[in-house]
């Protein structure tokens, strides 16, 4: 008799094993995969969107442009294409938060360095500061990879429509200058379609840790 139960608790062991196995199994199989939202005008601090679109709720993507870069070269969507980025705005001579920002930038880079999946663009908002050979400075300063990131100068009111119609990562100036802006922390995910996926607090180490996670959930999810 002892025998048999001690065949029996055996048995039932083994079941035990099998059934977490079967359960784990399928949990994975049937576990909805995170899914990163698609952000639209209205969703996002209307102090940084243009009036024009404020309440615009689908079709948001970012607009063509055309700026150049710390070596001199002409960038476009179309260095762009089918890439995942972050994009942020920021000024070589800001001694506040842009030396975080950067660093943090740098980090992407360095976990996406060998990736030609993902990109960085940084649009200086003081293009009549910020020239091509003064970007070269800065790129060489903090070790910007120059296949990977472009720091880009170019026409302020093209940049100015580009950080409020697009990206909005940008707040007015308030002073009635035209194109003036001040910018703000934001790091923006950019999706293989144009769309803006994400805005993460760019001097923020955790917002980073999520950013990056972001990226690798948009990775996974041009592979299912």
């Amino acid at each position: 008799m002892l025998a048999f139960f001690k065949q029996f608790k055996l048995f039932g062991i083994v079941l035990l094993i099998l059934s977490i196995i079967i359960i784990s199994i399928m949990y994975s199989i049937l576990k909805p995969k995170r899914v990163l939202p698609i952000w639209q005008p209205a969703m996002i601090n209307q102090k940084l969107v243009d009036s024009t679109i404020q309440h615009q709720k689908k079709y948001h993507t970012i607009a063509d442009f055309s700026l150049v870069n710390q070596n001199g070269e002409t960038v476009t969507q179309a260095d762009y294409k089918d890439k995942i980025y972050v994009a942020d705005f920021f000024f070589t001579t800001c001694p506040s938060i842009c030396p975080i920002m950067t660093d943090h930038m740098y980090q992407i880079q360095k976990e996406f360095l060998n990736d030609d999946e993902v990109m960085l663009l940084s649009h200086s908002v003081t293009p009549q500061i910020d020239s091509v050979a003064q970007l070269k400075r800065y790129a060489l300063k903090k070790g910007v990879n120059d296949g990977k990131w472009n720091l880009v100068t170019g026409d302020k009111k093209e940049i100015y429509k580009l950080a409020r119609k697009s990206y909005f990562a940008v707040l007015e100036d308030g002073n009635g200058d035209e194109y003036d802006m001040i910018h703000t922390e934001n790091f923006i995910l950019i999706d293989k379609k144009r769309q803006i996926r994400g805005h993460y607090d760019g001097t923020n180490p955790d917002d980073i840790d999520k950013l990056l996670e972001d990226i690798k959930v948009l990775k996974a999810s041009y592979k299912d």
